[in-house]
């Protein structure tokens, strides 16, 4: 590429395109390197550009045994493309990248940039040196050199949105990688998070979700146990925000303050996603999760007692190594006890770098798939019976963008209940928008959503329902960037992400 060619390229809109795998918290931070990009003058490929933008960034996930197939995968296909393109750019970051930092470039030496979860914000520095330079950039940091929401953000939603309270994680599961990859547990100011949710409320937000890899551990770092509960409560002093959420908390953290808080603040919505991963005692012990199953059981009754109404989730993992049909028949007893409204559900897979990869006991696949089935069956049923209850109910539904996918043939909008759930309902003669919130009486119940299938009694439009209208009547770009604090975001439902990496599955 000649100099007069990489001019012309600098000069030009160069077009980006971020693929995310993973955690909540690998969404949000791609939030964040979307709008890093954006405001170093980059703007977003059109959807389904699949590797036609000039710079393709992979945001990686380390916690299963073929993420790195998946990635050399996916930039094998990317190599040909490349090759046809000059001045296309390639960048790999996340936790694979962190893990990975040696091998990456040497397996696929097309890639331009390799930054680590630590770094995130010299993306655009690294993509200018490696065009300069004409080689490849690998810089992975061992610390966070500034906290993510420091940096330009591109938020993908006008009326929700993720708030990190926390970075890295304290706890040393033996089948979660997490800590090595993101580091030890630091706190934001309680001050600083506030600030962050007021400024996301001015501009039409209704609903927060507080993010962190082990929320309830908040204000370990800062000296004040009760931190979180004091930071719900002030959530809910703040004019203008109708719905708190949280994800995912560790229950060897969660304390009655919490519960309390929880109840008592009329915006913290009636719903918990608390992963249990096991209900044995002895595999509790061997994943070195410092609870057991009745210490478990007994946050799920104080729960239900405070908040009756409550949609309560979980993540569990399935044929961990030592498993022996005693340990799984706990676990169902557990499920029968807890009632999940859903749980995610996963088959152990090896994390290569940690502990329970190298643990006696490997459990034969055809067992673990097995006990995987039985599991998934119980959960499903239980699921039903549960979403059973809430028919006849009438609810308050924050109508959602692209969560229904079959909503233009059944001439049907959808959102979220006040606990999560997912509602479909009749589109009323009037115009709704993502962000306003409607009233419905639920009349029929699948095991992973509710329909309420009659005329909807209230359509109430909001400032969140304005604001979603404002961004989509502008130009896509640049919009919804700026330094320091956020713009408007959405936290997507809890997605069925890989158990033992950051949100909600390693908590």
């Amino acid at each position: 590429m000649t100099s007069s060619d990489r001019s012309q390229a600098v000069d030009e809109k160069r077009s980006y395109e971020v693929r995310t795998y993973g955690c909540q918290m690998n969404v949000h931070d791609s939030e964040r390197l979307s709008g890093l990009l954006e405001d170093a003058g980059y703007v977003r490929a059109p959807e389904g550009s699949d590797g036609d933008a000039d710079v393709v960034v992979f945001n990686t996930c380390a916690v299963r045994e073929n993420a790195d197939n998946k990635l050399y995968g996916n930039l094998g296909r990317l190599a040909p493309m490349k090759t046809k393109r000059p001045g296309m750019q390639i960048a790999v970051g996340g936790c694979l990248a962190q893990k990975d930092r040696d091998t990456i470039v040497k397996k696929a030496p097309w890639v331009d940039v390799v930054f680590g979860t630590h770094n995130i914000g010299k993306l655009p520095v690294l993509l200018e040196r490696a065009r300069i330079q004409e080689e490849a950039q690998v810089e992975i940091a061992e610390s966070l050199e500034a906290f993510p929401s420091t940096l330009p953000t591109r938020r993908e939603s006008a009326y929700a949105a993720w708030v990190s309270i926390s970075v890295g994680c304290n706890n040393t599961c033996t089948f979660c990688i997490v800590p090595a990859l993101r580091g030890k547990e630091e706190d934001r100011r309680p001050g600083d998070i506030l600030a962050e949710v007021e400024a996301l409320v001015a501009e039409g937000v209704s609903e927060i979700t507080l993010l962190g890899q082990n929320v309830n551990a908040y204000g370990s770092d800062l000296g004040d146990r009760e931190a979180f509960s004091k930071l719900l409560r002030a959530c809910g002093e703040i004019e203008g925000l109708e719905r708190v959420r949280f994800t995912s908390p560790h229950p060897r953290d969660f304390t009655d303050d919490v519960i309390a808080a929880m109840a008592e603040t009329p915006n913290v919505m009636p719903q918990l996603h608390m992963p249990m991963q096991s209900g044995s005692d002895p595999i509790l012990k061997a994943m070195r999760r410092s609870y057991r199953q009745e210490r478990f059981l007994g946050i799920i009754e104080k729960v239900r007692a405070a908040i009756p109404h409550a949609a309560i989730s979980t993540d569990i993992i399935v044929g961990f190594p030592g498993e022996t049909e005693e340990d799984f028949q706990q676990t169902m007893h557990a499920v029968r006890e807890a009632r999940f409204a859903n749980a995610f559900t996963f088959q152990y897979s090896k994390r290569p770098g940690t502990p329970a990869a190298d643990m006696d006991g490997q459990i034969p696949k055809e067992v673990v798939q097995d006990r995987y089935m039985r599991l998934v069956a119980l959960q499903e049923e239980i699921s039903w019976e549960e979403n059973k209850k809430q028919v006849g109910r009438t609810l308050e539904v924050m109508v959602a963008e692209g969560e229904g996918r079959k909503d233009g043939a059944t001439h049907r909008l959808s959102g979220r209940a006040p606990d999560n759930r997912l509602v479909h309902f009749t589109k009323p003669a009037q115009e709704v928008r993502p962000g306003d919130v409607v009233t419905v009486d639920i009349t029929y119940a699948a095991p992973h959503h509710l329909l309420a299938e009659g005329p909807t009694q209230t359509v109430r439009r909001t400032r969140a329902g304005d604001a979603w209208e404002k961004r989509n009547a502008a130009p896509a770009e640049p919009a919804g960037v700026m330094l320091g604090i956020p713009t408007l975001g959405v936290p997507a439902p809890l997605p069925a992400v890989a158990s033992g990496c950051s949100v909600p599955a390693s908590s």
